[in-house]
């Protein structure tokens, strides 16, 4: 048994598991149980026990893992799902940005946010950094953070700027003060579910007086800061974190995004100052942002961290980013002749630490969650085995990165709360909130004049 011995009352059993711990010192423990007192978890071994009262998980069919953490997305964007499926990066910012964004309600925000927490959830996503960019009120913040909440999701809000060129166009707007405002209200501790970060814009998208402001306005509110740079875009020449360091910018408190035109001299930067990084496979490849630097990042000593970025053009699961980040850096590895042997080396462990606690360290949380360890908060999800596009288990790392999907997902816990068991979403009126989610799509895609003919000829 490693930690802890007989709790009563407020507790968990979790009997019987697979257990991936990703903890280097604890490695995998099959046959194991973990237990769960409030919101930690007490001990992982063999043979635990517990109160009579204690609330007990059969998860002998189940893989016992640390949820997953999706260190960027713009959560707001679920009420367009798939919108723009095949759609390049110049395409997105007129498509959505400069268009679909500028429509939105608050309440469009709220029911964003609130289902794309539960999209993630529903997945085994337990923490979610939301990037949000559509912060076109004080009012669209606060929905924005209320839908979050309501979830019941680990998350960080990182509050952006208004959607519209005027605000990402080499801009001279200074990044809203209503963050001041938010930070008050919302923030005043920083031992709770939500936590708040800075979603800034990078120089060339703002003017390196906005930039300098913005990234001290962070450190005056002591948040992290979240910023996209090395993004490839047509006739746009701009070395955003070269920039950042002239200016004199760059920390340990900043996540850079995506970094696929980032320099490798922009790369040395950031892992000299101690910056983490963001990685979105799927959308990179697809939209032209860049070839995601993966093993760049590794060969320089910084593990990368995996993240959606937009429903409204990939899919929402993290099983999709691993495998996506495996075989597009394999195949990296590719040489120009068979007489040279393929040697690859990034593996599926790899790509799972990055979904788990690399993750959890780009949003400086590796303290509380991103491994099973006693002490940590009980972030857990289980992945059932005893089906058919898992079974049999030969390798349960490999069964979760190669073969599970979302399907598999049993149970999620966060901060020791289940908020899914048994493949359902608890507590969730779903019926009632994908009338909203819908009624969200309908007003957007109209306003902005791309509803497709079907929405407006369907009888309800």
């Amino acid at each position: 048994m490693i930690g802890g011995k007989l709790y009563a009352d407020d507790t968990t059993l979790i009997k019987g598991g697979y257990v991936l711990t990703l903890d280097p010192e604890l490695g995998d423990m099959p046959h194991t149980d973990v237990l769960i007192q409030g919101s930690k978890i007490v001990a992982i071994g063999q043979d635990l026990e517990a109160s009579p009262n204690a609330n007990v998980i059969d998860a002998r069919h189940r893989i016992v893992m640390p949820g997953f953490v999706d260190t960027h997305r713009h959560t707001w964007q679920t009420p367009v799902r798939g919108v723009l499926p095949s759609c390049t990066l110049d395409q997105y910012f007129s498509g959505m940005l400069d268009n679909i964004g500028i429509q939105y309600r608050a309440e469009d925000v709220y029911i964003a946010n609130l289902m794309g927490a539960l999209e993630a959830l529903n997945g085994g996503i337990t923490t979610l950094l939301d990037w949000s960019h559509v912060n076109n009120t004080p009012e669209h913040a606060d929905a924005a953070i209320h839908g979050l909440a309501e979830a019941g999701i680990r998350a960080i809000y990182a509050h952006g700027p208004p959607v519209g060129a005027s605000w990402w166009a080499y801009s001279s707007k200074e990044h809203p003060e209503d963050v001041r405002r938010i930070r008050k209200t919302y923030f005043n501790s920083d031992d709770q579910l939500l936590g708040l970060a800075l979603a800034a814009r990078a120089p060339g998208n703002v003017t390196p007086d906005v930039a300098r402001h913005d990234w001290l306005l962070a450190r005056d509110l002591g948040i992290r800061i979240s910023v996209h740079v090395g993004m490839r875009l047509t006739g746009v020449h701009v070395n955003h974190v070269g920039t950042l360091n002239e200016l004199g910018l760059m920390g340990p408190d900043t996540t850079y995004i995506h970094c696929t035109d980032s320099t490798d001299d922009e790369l040395d930067l950031i892992a000299k100052t101690g910056g983490t990084t963001s990685v979105a496979p799927y959308v990179e490849m697809l939209m032209g942002h860049g070839v995601p630097p993966t093993g760049r990042l590794l060969a320089r000593g910084m593990r990368p961290s995996l993240s959606i970025d937009v429903v409204s053009s990939v899919p929402g699961d993290m099983f999709t980013q691993m495998r996506t980040a495996l075989v597009q850096e394999r195949i990296l590895a590719f040489t120009d002749t068979p007489d040279i042997a393929f040697s690859p080396t990034i593996t599926h462990r790899d790509v799972l630490e990055f979904a788990t606690i690399d993750g959890a360290r780009a949003c400086a949380l590796d303290h509380k969650i991103g491994t099973l360890t006693p002490g940590k908060q009980a972030d857990i999800v289980l992945i059932r085995t005893d089906q058919v596009n898992v079974a049999p288990v030969v390798d349960p790392v490999a069964t979760v990165v190669i073969c599970a999907d979302t399907s598999n997902v049993d149970t999620v816990f966060v901060a020791g709360k289940i908020v899914k068991h048994r493949g359902q979403l608890v507590r969730v009126d779903m019926s009632r909130l994908l009338d909203r989610l819908s009624g969200a799509r309908d007003h957007l895609l109209s306003n902005a004049g791309v509803i497709p003919k079907w929405i407006l000829s369907r009888r309800d």
